[in-house]
């Protein structure tokens, strides 16, 4: 088989869709790839793209933002591995906004294999044998896909997730070894905080998936202290100031401005 020609997992009959019923199709290199892919000509590394928007609509989240924010969202989602491959994750997020899976599919093969995978927020978490298909193919099997530790903080960043993302994030600070003096400060610190200013911790996952998604920082996971107060610590100025003046106040002052914020808000 020529090189430029590889297999695809698609779904080939327009009835309701069954994961169990993952079949094969051929398509060519230049299909998958690009045109000038197929000529060699490599794009450079990529970053993830969940927080783009258009320049004329800054509120609004552009084609590859909302897929890759789907993928990520139904990574985070599904548990069974026949609803984490490719064919099903193009289904899940087709469904959602009432489009053709058809039409979206070739964008999420990009995504993972392109973007996802080599920055390391989704891994490969196995493969799933199949029921029809060339015999090597069928030993060789559908992958399906995960969020490494890194995609599930990119996961409890994302709106899509609802309530489930800062029970996402508690998970993943939850899980962190307590080991200097800053490490377990930080922490302790993000754990409290998740139930008493659940917004602001919210704001500080959002500055640092952030920066992760534009370059500035090269890694996310693991979280430390260094790596985190070199994203936010001119970002929190503001209410690191008003907790210091706060804390210093007398209970009289402390009350003017706790009536100050009720009146504004």
């Amino acid at each position: 088989m020529p090189a430029a020609v590889f297999w695809q997992i698609t779904f080939v009959n327009n009835t309701e869709y069954n994961p169990k019923n993952q079949q094969i199709k051929i398509i060519t290199g230049a299909a998958r790839i690009g045109f000038w892919g197929a000529f060699g000509v490599k794009d450079k590394k990529s970053n993830i793209a969940i927080f783009d928007t258009f320049k004329t609509q800054r509120n609004k989240f552009t084609g590859e933002a909302k897929r890759q924010r789907g993928i990520i969202a139904h990574l985070a989602s599904e548990q069974s591995p026949e609803l984490r491959t490719r064919t099903s994750i193009a289904h899940a997020i087709a469904k959602q906004h009432g489009i053709l899976w058809q039409n979206i599919y070739s964008g999420i093969f990009r995504d993972l294999d392109e973007v996802l995978i080599p920055v390391g927020v989704v891994k490969e978490g196995g493969r799933l044998p199949l029921r029809r298909g060339p015999k090597a193919l069928q030993l060789e099997g559908v992958p399906f896909y995960e969020l490494t530790d890194a995609g599930l903080l990119v996961a409890s960043s994302i709106e899509e997730l609802g309530d489930k993302k800062m029970k996402l994030l508690q998970s993943c600070i939850a899980s962190l070894p307590s080991g200097d003096q800053s490490l377990r400060t930080m922490k302790d610190g993000m754990l409290f905080l998740m139930q008493v200013a659940p917004a602001f911790i919210s704001k500080i996952l959002n500055e640092y998936i952030y920066a992760y998604s534009t370059g500035t920082i090269n890694s996310i996971a693991p979280l430390d202290a260094r790596k985190l107060r070199s994203v936010i610590a001119d970002q929190i100025t503001v209410e690191k100031e008003l907790v210091e003046a706060i804390i210093s106040m007398q209970d009289d002052k402390r009350d003017l401005v706790r009536n100050f914020f009720k009146v504004l808000s």
